[in-house]
């Protein structure tokens, strides 16, 4: 086999700033409710780990402009988080980034983009059509769902003006707001983050679990397909009780396709100071009537 010549390139340091607007400003992004005050009030703020991506996603930006591979084709395909301590509602945090491994799919390459700090450990993998055929490993098979009925069924709306919220948040990717430039990415409208999908998706998975949302240990998944801002989605988990509040998940769109795979999602067995656990089903519908003016 053949190592890709990026692999364990060190993309370098970053220390960011923020505060507890900023971690609201993320929740009401991804759909939390107006009433649930310790994701938006900063008197009670239990910060939501997946704000930690918006923090580092200088990474995989960076190795794109190193020139790794083609920025207008590649494509955010899957996240892993595993999160080491809560965040602050405020403060500063330095991150580290290299490119963990490159896997060579054929005709395109997925480069995992590590990023680590004292808080989180997150890997973006990055698929890269043109950028395989090197001779390296292809890595691990997707993993399969579980051969049973899910336990758990979900809906999720997302929000007309969730997109242009999510990318305040850092994303400015002008696929997620201009049509040109989502015509040019091969879609017929603006699209939503994937990882605004995945935040979403995880606040009425956790309370379904009886988790807090900001309770979240470890999280993966994989993004098979675009959500248009303004779509239903519906949440299928399976329970994984010997690894506590856990479980296996999969996202589809109204009209069927699957839009997330793979998903496995743990959070912290919850303490009694976790009282507002309800799922936020309508995700989007409560939070974004509150900003409308914002």
């Amino acid at each position: 086999m053949t190592a890709s010549p990026w692999e364990g390139r060190e993309l370098g340091s970053r220390t960011v700033s923020f505060t507890a607007r900023d971690a609201v400003l993320y929740a009401l992004a991804v759909g939390a409710p107006a009433d649930r005050l310790d994701l938006v009030y900063e008197e009670h703020l239990r910060v939501l780990p997946t704000f930690a991506l918006t923090l580092a996603q200088w990474a995989p930006d960076a190795l794109g402009a190193l020139g790794a591979f083609d920025v207008t084709t590649a494509v955010h395909g899957g996240q892993h988080l595993l999160v080491k301590r809560p965040l602050e509602p405020s403060g500063e945090l330095t991150t580290s980034a290299r490119v963990a491994r490159v896997r060579d799919k054929g005709s395109a390459a997925v480069f995992d983009v590590e990023v680590s700090c004292a808080y989180f450990t997150a890997t973006w993998s990055l698929f890269a059509p043109g950028a395989g055929g090197f001779g390296g490993a292809r890595g691990p098979a997707a993993p399969r769902r579980p051969d049973r009925p899910a336990e758990h069924a979900l809906s999720v709306l997302t929000h007309s003006r969730q997109a242009a919220l999510y990318r305040l948040l850092g994303d400015r990717h002008a696929m997620h707001i201009d049509p040109a430039a989502a015509r040019a990415a091969g879609m017929d409208r603006p699209f939503l983050h994937g990882l605004c999908t995945l935040a979403a998706s995880l606040l009425p998975l956790a309370g379904e679990l009886g988790a807090h949302p900001a309770a979240l240990v470890e999280l993966e998944a994989r993004f098979a397909a675009p959500v248009f801002p303004g779509e239903r989605l519906a949440v299928h988990g399976w329970s994984d009780a010997a690894h506590g509040p856990a479980a296996r998940f999969e996202v589809s769109a109204e009209d069927g396709r699957t839009v997330l795979t793979g998903g496995r999602a743990r959070f912290a067995t919850a303490t009694a100071g976790d009282t507002d656990t309800e799922p936020a089903s309508e995700t989007a519908t409560a939070a974004q009537k509150e900003i409308q003016d914002a």
